[in-house]
């Protein structure tokens, strides 16, 4: 017996080295044997200059340059962009920047950044979770938490990465997510990253996403839907009552992405919410970001205690990143004060919005199915001409980014105007004026 366990113990062994043989031989290399045994790559799969990616944008600049346009993205500007905006040496009207109330800029809240920046230092150094916590983190996600109307609040330094963490974290292979056909890119990664199941709906279609539900929600577990509070290409809104009557019918998550919505929407500019005077609890995850009316960088999930205590203990974007830096903070928690304090500049945006709305209609041109609400695109149906509208205007000095496809179809090609408080009626008449006689001397 002893003899056959030897023999054994000895086959096993040699099967074993045979094994490793081969693996031995390549790492050591082709040297080691004599013989090379690399198999030569082919140069797309070890160049960037070879990626997808980097083809299609040399095309599109290609193209381009055939067309005599010139490169509409990564403009420079030179100081505050508000509602005007110094480029290239020269003082434009600025309809490319979400400073929606005007205060990225406003000397209350710089001070608050700047204090508190000498108290806290530049950077927290840490993640929250290990020591990289500061008061002014609990101090913002409680004034976001109590200007919701909910239970608790908590900070990602990125808003992009609040999406994707947030999906990524809380569905499942098991779960499905259904969104509205426009959803935002970040929604779509997190949605990705889940495992979840993923359907799109027509836009702002309660009906089409009834449809999915009907035929789907008894096939996963957790289900959840997520629309925007204020559509950032075609600015519009969704009938959120609706889709919270469809969300409790059908026991599912509601999530509100209100990163346009947010200082934009209702009386006072705390949202969906006061717009369509709901219970705020009606909506399961309220996400915001702070880039844009809170005058900070960054993203925010409020809802239940329950909810942002998970994220908080286990979302990667939030455990396993470095904290928000006090001065990004501070100035958030600024605005939120000020916001509560100071309503005109909100009715000022949504008087100024409609006001450009309306004239933009009356000189004959497409704004889609903007409500005047912050945002309002000029369709033009072209790439082309979109961005040679937005090179024409910048020579004139006015600044507007042209969205082409493939972010949009091509017959959808357009202009987009983001207003802000400070926008005056001058600024939109001489904007519109000049914007009509170049769509006319295009197309004549």
């Amino acid at each position: 017996m002893t003899a056959k366990r030897s023999e054994l113990k000895r086959q096993l062994l040699e099967q074993a080295r045979k094994r490793q043989m081969p693996r031995a031989a390549s790492a050591q290399g082709p040297g080691a044997s004599g013989a090379d045994t690399t198999r030569p790559v082919p140069e797309r799969f070890t160049r960037f200059d070879a990626h997808p990616g980097y083809q299609q944008l040399a095309m599109m600049r290609q193209g381009a340059e055939q067309l005599g346009l010139k490169d509409p993205f990564f403009k420079v500007h030179e100081g505050l962009a508000g509602a005007t905006s110094m480029i290239n040496g020269r003082q434009c009207i600025n309809f490319a920047s979400y400073n929606y109330l005007g205060y990225s800029g406003d000397p209350r809240v710089v001070q608050a950044a700047c204090e508190a920046a000498a108290h806290y230092g530049t950077s927290v150094s840490a993640s929250r979770v290990v020591s990289g916590e500061r008061p002014i983190h609990g101090e913002l996600e409680q004034a976001i938490a109590s200007t919701y109307g909910v239970e608790d609040a908590v900070a990602f330094v990125s808003g992009h990465a609040t999406n994707v963490s947030t999906l990524g974290y809380l569905l499942g292979p098991k779960d499905l997510v259904l969104h509205d056909e426009y959803i935002h890119n970040s929604s779509l990664v997190g949605a990705q990253l889940s495992g979840a199941k993923r359907m799109s709906f027509s836009h702002n279609d309660p009906a089409a996403l009834e449809t999915l539900l009907d035929r789907h929600r008894h096939q996963f577990e957790r289900v959840l839907v997520v629309v925007e509070g204020l559509y950032s290409m075609d600015g519009d809104i969704p009938d959120l009552p609706r889709f919270i009557e469809l969300k409790q019918r059908h026991q599912v998550w509601l999530m509100v992405d209100e990163a346009h919505s947010f200082g934009v929407m209702g009386e006072t500019g705390l949202g969906l919410r006061e717009h369509f005077a709901i219970d705020p609890t009606d909506v399961d995850i309220w996400m915001g970001t702070m880039s844009k009316t809170l005058s900070g960088c960054g993203g925010y999930i409020a809802g239940n205690k329950a909810l942002v205590e998970t994220l908080r203990y286990f979302a990667p974007g939030f455990l396993y990143s470095v904290g928000m830096p006090a001065q990004v903070a501070a100035p958030s928690l600024k605005v939120l004060e000020l916001m509560s304090k100071e309503p005109e500049r909100v009715a000022k945006l949504q008087a100024i919005s409609r006001y450009f709305l309306e004239q933009a209609q009356a000189r004959g041109m497409d704004t889609g199915h903007s409500i005047g609400s912050a945002v309002v695109p000029v369709i033009v149906g072209s790439s082309p001409l979109a961005a040679h509208l937005s090179h024409a205007l910048l020579e004139k000095q006015i600044n507007v980014q042209p969205i082409l496809y493939p972010a949009v179809p091509e017959k959808s090609a357009r202009l987009r105007f983001f207003l802000s408080c400070e926008h005056t009626q001058a600024h939109i008449d001489q904007t519109l004026d000049i914007l009509a006689t170049l769509i006319a001397d295009a197309k004549g």
